[in-house]
Formats: structure tokens, C-alpha cells, sequence
């Protein structure tokens, strides 16, 4: 049954004016991911930014076993959340880093503002004023998927304050506007966010993250994800998921990988097939993007310092497909490549 697809109207949340269907399965969550269950402590970083006051949500965890005196910023991709780095969290810190893990503004439990200037520089630059908060002077970074943008952009900004970069499956190994993918606009994307729903998640996410495969675990970072786009916030949710897509679109890293500084560690599963648009891109056009096969090795040239570690037949997350062997191949990279203090 079509829903009815309203046009966004600047400035207004017209919050009670959009008859969505509501779906029987899974959980609904707030705005800011109110009710949902985060794996540690979540706290947040009140700020001002473009004129807002604005809230981050982050989780700050411990060294848990003997303290190495690093610190490893988690970035997490766009239909996912800081809390989705449970396992990744339970790992690093159990191997001695203090892990920070926020999510970005316009994600999870962070502000979702009526409007705002989306652009990577800018959420690199919300990141660092938290790291700052907390005193943290240099980090290592661990970006997935659209985190992996995020994480490239915050180490060609502030290069001095990153000593690792580790990038999971990013996205943005290829520019698809520039591959000839039709620009969608924000307002095409909002009408497509506010279709949004759990068994469409899970369809999307199954054939093109995971080659048709699928993990019951899966299912509680699908129901988060659509938790918030079915519940009262809803408008917000779809708005601000509109705007950060035409920032991934419009605002390729791929140009500047010859430029990262720091040893940089690219972890692809090969099976992903992950591109931007290209439901809507011509049968010619789409056969030519989303190869991570390929992606990787040709990326890993690109970067200077790279190592290239593959895990075949996986998808776009590895680290929730198969979370020992990922933790292994990143564990010994990070103390193989420890910066000299």
C-alpha cells in the first residue's frame, strides 16, 4: 500500500500532518533513539553549531584490561549507530584502549536539527571538539561504511591528532557522481527516507551487505534503524537522513586517499555491493560500481602508507559477521603499526 509522501516544508515539523502505516514488527524509538538500549553508559556533549545548541551521544569506555595509554574513535556508518560497535568496543578495551564512540549529529541518539549545513568537515569538526572535551590529543580512528568517509576526512583535517586510521568497508572508494549516477534531490531522498521500514531495511541490507546471507543478530540493528523512522520523530529522522545523503553523494574523499599521513588500514568484505544510487542508475552504470573486490586493492594503492586486509565471501560488516576473525586482523595491525611516543 503507497504512502502518502509529503513535501518537506522549510522550517516546519509537521510531525502529526503524515499518515505513516505503522508496522507491526519491532520496537518504535524516539527522535534520539529514546528507549532503545545502549551496550555501555550513554552520555552526551552539549555544543553550539551553524547557530544551534546541539547534543552528541557518545559512549566512553575504559581500558579494561591493562591500559596501553591509546584511544580508538569508533565512526559508525549511516543506517548505524555508535551502540552497533558492541563487540568492537568489548574487543579494543579488553586490549587495553580507552574506546570513545559517538554518534554524529542527524544519527541515534544525537540532535536531529530542522536544518543544518551536512558536510564531513563539519561532523570531523564536532568529533574533534569532543575528543578535545574529553582530553584526548591524538587517537587512532576506526570508520565503517559512511564512517569510513567521515574517518578519511577528520585525518586530512586534523592529521597531527591521528596516529592509525583503520577504515571497514567504507564507502566512497569510488565516486558515483562522477561514475554517472543521477543526482537525487534532497527532496527525492526525503520522500524515499519516509518510506522507510523494518522489512525493507532488512531486504536491502541482506542482498546488498551481506550477499543474501543473514544473522538473527542482524535483526536488533534493523529494528534500531527503523525503530526511529517509524516512531514520533519520524519527520526528523527522514529529513535529516535526507540531507546526509546528498552530503555523501555530493562530497567525495575518494580524490584525497593519496594524502592521508598515517598508517591507514583498509578491512574489506569482498562481497559487498554497496554503492549510492545505484537503484537508480542505468544497467550500464550500475555494473560498474560497488565491486569491493576490486575497490579495495585499487584504494589501497591510492593510500601510502595501506595495508589491505580481505576477508572473503564477507559483506559490508565484517566486524558483526564474523567479530573474532576482524578483531584479530585489526588487534595486530594497531600494535604492529604503534606510533613511537
Amino acid at each position: 500500500m503507497p504512502l502518502t509522501l509529503l513535501r518537506w516544508l522549510p522550517g516546519l515539523l509537521l510531525t502529526a500532518a503524515l499518515p505513516l502505516l505503522a508496522h507491526a514488527e519491532g520496537p518504535e524509538y524516539g527522535p534520539e533513539l529514546q528507549g532503545f538500549e545502549y551496550p555501555y553508559t550513554l552520555k552526551h556533549f552539549a555544543f553550539q553549531s551553524q547557530g544551534k545548541s546541539l547534543q552528541m551521544g557518545y559512549m566512553d569506555v575504559a581500558a579494561h584490561g591493562k591500559a596501553n595509554g591509546r584511544s580508538v574513535v569508533l565512526m559508525h556508518g549511516k543506517n548505524f549507530c555508535g551502540a552497533t560497535w558492541d563487540s568492537s568496543i568489548k574487543a579494543l578495551s579488553e586490549a587495553g584502549y580507552r574506546v570513545i564512540a559517538p554518534d554524529q549529529i542527524g544519527f541515534c541518539s544525537s540532535s536531529k536539527p530542522d536544518n543544518y549545513q551536512y558536510t564531513f568537515q563539519q561532523l570531523a569538526t564536532n568529533t574533534q571538539q569532543l575528543l578535545k572535551a574529553l582530553g584526548i590529543q591524538k587517537a587512532t580512528l576506526l570508520g565503517h561504511s559512511t564512517g569510513g568517509m567521515l574517518a578519511t576526512r577528520y585525518a586530512l583535517q586534523y592529521p597531527d591528532q591521528v596516529e592509525q586510521l583503520a577504515l571497514v568497508n567504507p564507502i566512497g572508494l569510488e565516486d558515483w557522481k562522477a561514475l554517472g549516477v543521477p543526482y537525487r534531490t534532497v527532496d527525492q531522498w526525503y520522500e524515499r527516507e519516509l518510506k522507510v521500514n523494518a522489512q525493507g531495511i532488512h531486504d536491502y541490507q541482506r542482498k546488498t551487505y551481506y550477499d543474501g546471507r543473514w544473522k538473527p543478530e542482524f535483526d536488533r540493528w534493523v529494528n534500531m534503524y527503523a525503530g526511529m523512522a517509524k516512531g514520533p520523530g519520524k519527520i526528523q529522522v527522514a529529513w535529516n537522513s535526507a540531507l546526509i545523503y546528498d552530503m555523501i553523494f555530493t562530497q567525495p574523499v575518494y580524490y584525497e586517499f593519496k594524502d592521508l599521513k598515517m598508517p591507514t588500514l583498509l578491512l574489506i568484505g569482498t562481497s559487498d555491493t554497496t554503492a549510492i544510487g545505484s537503484d537508480i542508475a542505468s544497467p550500464e552504470v550500475k555494473a560498474k560500481l560497488g565491486h569491493y573486490d576490486k575497490l579495495g586493492k585499487q584504494v589501497a594503492k591510492l593510500i601510502p602508507q595501506s595495508t589491505l586486509v580481505e576477508f572473503p565471501g564477507m559483506g559490508h560488516a565484517p566486524q558483526m559477521e564474523e567479530p573474532a576473525e576482524f578483531h584479530q586482523a585489526l588487534l595486530a595491525w594497531l600494535s604492529k603499526t604503534n606510533p613511537v611516543h
